[in-house]
């Protein structure tokens, strides 16, 4: 009888330790988080993460999902119908200022606090909007030039003259007047990404601008720089993989890149790798780094408790993890501005490896780092404007049309449209 009762006393108090870690479990408040395309790769960082997010914050629970871009959106729409969204979102910088026009993702300024500092100025500034801060920015990446040392040498060029983009255009001409070779590639898809890095506005009070003598004078340098044979021919052919070829062959003398491109001019053109040097992609007027997309995380409106999610928010996008993810990828770079001077990146400064002297290079450039596009829903008809707008441009690069009456036709087609 007494084993008995004290199997009854044991089971009832084993009982009531299950009930109390259930009601726990229960009490937590879950803190599901989204990423898209990041999964399998990277579950060892993420593991780590949630592990230790939990671990100091025994009251919350984050879990992680990953999910294909493309189904990101319908998704969220779908949770934020029903009533019960998650706790953050993977964003990029034109679906903040998209969902945050809807008034489907909430502002962020007092969970933010004194922690709004520990991002760069253009970090903030992309996820600002009339202005409230509407993302945590996490990961991004910038371009850098990779030259030919042995191109340079003969063309009598040298790197640190590289500190402006007119310096940049006159390296170019200079190249090919004494070697023949093309001098770089600009990126001649993206007229709108253009004009924001050279500080010249594209819309303002609902109106196309892009026509005034500044943006003229703009392109008429890369109308002059066509015309001297200093860019390619193609240019308005060339994408990515064109780039890498055309400088791993030798016919360029500069790649416009991210530093993990130069893998494969390590891989593919052993001989150019190793006459490969790296500098930074000037400033121009906007002040802003070429090449950057960055990608965030949000808070949906109705997820019921935005504070925890805050706080798993500026943990994932804080210096130690977002130095962990940069490792982990060994591609991006961090928003923040204590975890780019790491020693991960600046050690590259003084490597006889390409690869890591770009990663320093690039690191020092992301204070400037800014998503140069447009705001989703500015255009009322995008694809067709957009494409208005480059046949233009090309149409004035190629000398097919004058500069003024390419970009004021392209002007006309945009007000037209923005005024209905």
């Amino acid at each position: 009888m007494k084993l008995k009762k004290m199997l009854t006393v044991g089971a009832a108090v084993f009982g009531l330790g299950l009930v109390a870690a259930q009601a726990q479990a229960a009490d937590k408040v879950k803190l599901e988080f989204w990423t898209m395309n990041l999964a399998p790769k990277f579950e060892p960082y993420f593991k780590q993460a949630v592990t230790k997010f939990n671990a100091a914050n025994p009251t919350l629970e984050a879990v992680w999902v990953d999910m294909n871009w493309d189904q990101i959106q319908p998704k969220l729409i779908a949770s934020l119908a029903a009533g019960n969204p998650p706790a953050l979102v993977n964003f990029n910088v034109p679906w903040v200022h998209e969902f945050a026009a809807q008034g489907n993702i909430i502002p962020l300024d007092q969970y933010l606090g004194a922690d709004k500092a520990v991002y760069s100025t253009q970090a903030l500034a992309d996820v600002t909007i009339k202005g409230k801060v509407y993302a945590f920015p996490w990961y991004n990446s910038v371009s850098i030039i990779a030259y030919n040392k042995e191109i340079f040498e003969k063309a009598g060029v040298k790197a640190d003259q590289l500190k402006s983009f007119d310096a940049l255009l006159a390296a170019a001409k200079q190249i090919n007047e004494k070697t023949g070779v093309d001098g770089f590639a600009p990126k001649m898809s993206d007229p709108i990404g253009m004009f924001y890095y050279l500080g010249l506005p594209v819309v303002e009070n609902g109106k196309a601008v892009f026509n005034s003598p500044k943006h003229v004078a703009a392109v008429q340098k890369f109308a002059d720089l066509y015309k001297a044979g200093a860019m390619p021919k193609d240019i308005f052919k060339m994408a990515f993989e064109q780039e890498i070829a055309a400088f791993n062959s030798g016919k360029i003398a500069m790649m416009t890149t991210a530093p993990q491109a130069l893998k494969r001019t390590e891989t593919d053109a052993k001989a150019v790798y190793e006459k490969t040097g790296v500098t930074q992609f000037p400033l121009d007027a906007g002040k802003m780094s070429f090449g950057a997309w960055m990608m965030d995380f949000v808070i949906p409106k109705g997820f019921k408790n935005p504070a925890d999610a805050a706080k798993l928010g500026k943990f994932l996008t804080g210096d130690e993890q977002q130095l962990l993810f940069s490792k982990a990828t060994e591609t991006t770079f961090p928003t923040t501005k204590k975890a780019n001077l790491d020693p991960y990146f600046q050690a590259g400064a003084n490597s006889k490896d390409v690869v890591e002297q770009a990663r320093a290079v690039a690191a020092k450039s992301m204070d400037g780092a800014r998503t140069l596009t447009l705001a989703p829903g500015t255009l009322p008809d995008e694809a067709a404007m957009q494409k208005k707008l480059a046949d233009e441009f090309q149409a004035a690069v190629e000398g097919r049309k004058p500069v003024k009456a390419a970009l004021d036709a392209a002007v006309a087609a945009w007000n037209e449209k923005l005024a209905k």
